[in-house]
């Protein structure tokens, strides 16, 4: 893992230069540009405050930004596994001419996908103070920071795995966006942790990592005081054990990647 990383950062002109590319193509000749980073975030939040604000008994106020702040973590993690299947197979021109670290394929997904979390995140931020009307709780970014460096690793480890999969076995993709909408409404995104405790399904809370990166996020933001230590400690096993699985995957399954593109 250390020789990947050192290799990803000697090609970090040619890694961010890749990034750059992704953008000016995904917002050619389009009005908003990078606009629409905010706009999908606060349309998507506002669908659900009308109709699940309501339904939990929650002010919409408040529910808009514990929603927000959900929404930019999930779609981030959403976005990683997903698109992330394709880091390997888009790149196979590059993978059969240049000996680039195979990190370095997702790590461009990834950091495309971090961006627009964080114009996200930077929406559900302005919603915490807005609604509170008390912008000392910005002080508690710090504490936001650690959770969010887990989040992009953790994404980066998953989007790893998933596109040596996707070479394996082409209907992965597939399989994740079925997955992907079966466990958002498993996880308490749209929905307090509570509905599932209260329903005897804690089980589902507790051993859902997920839940466990948007409490790291939320609970700064929207109460101003920092978790329990446990959880940060349970963020970094979580984190650590994703990096393992995929460090294993990359160092067992690259040498023969080429012969399944």
């Amino acid at each position: 893992m250390l020789h990947q990383i050192t290799a990803i950062w000697k090609f970090r002109s040619f890694l961010m230069a890749l990034v750059q590319l992704d953008f000016r193509l995904r917002y050619k000749r389009s009005w908003l540009g990078g606009g629409w980073s905010l706009v999908h975030p606060i349309a998507m939040a506002a669908a659900y405050v009308i109709v699940f604000s309501g339904v939990l008994m929650q002010s919409p106020a408040s529910y808009a930004t514990t929603l927000l702040l959900h929404l930019a973590v999930w779609g981030f993690f959403r976005d990683s596994a997903v698109g992330g299947c394709l880091a390997l197979i888009s790149h196979e021109s590059y993978i059969r001419q240049h000996p680039l670290p195979f990190g370095l394929y997702p790590l461009r997904f990834v950091i495309g996908y971090a961006i627009q979390a964080l114009f996200a995140l930077a929406v559900a931020i302005a919603a915490v103070i807005i609604v509170d009307g008390n912008p000392s709780k910005l002080g508690m970014l710090w504490a936001v920071v650690p959770a969010l460096g887990m989040v992009f690793v953790a994404g980066w480890a998953v989007a790893t795995i998933v596109s040596f999969a996707q070479v394996h076995f082409h209907d992965t993709q597939h399989l994740l966006e079925i997955g992907a909408q079966v466990l958002f409404f498993l996880t308490p995104i749209v929905y307090p942790p509570s509905l599932l405790v209260n329903k005897g399904l804690g089980w589902m809370v507790r051993f859902n990592p997920l839940n466990l990166y948007l409490e790291l996020v939320r609970y700064p933001l929207t109460t101003g005081e920092l978790p329990q230590a446990k959880l940060y400690l349970y963020g970094v096993v979580c984190t650590g054990m994703l990096v393992g699985v995929a460090a294993a995957t990359a160092s067992r399954f690259q040498k023969r990647v080429v012969f399944h593109l």
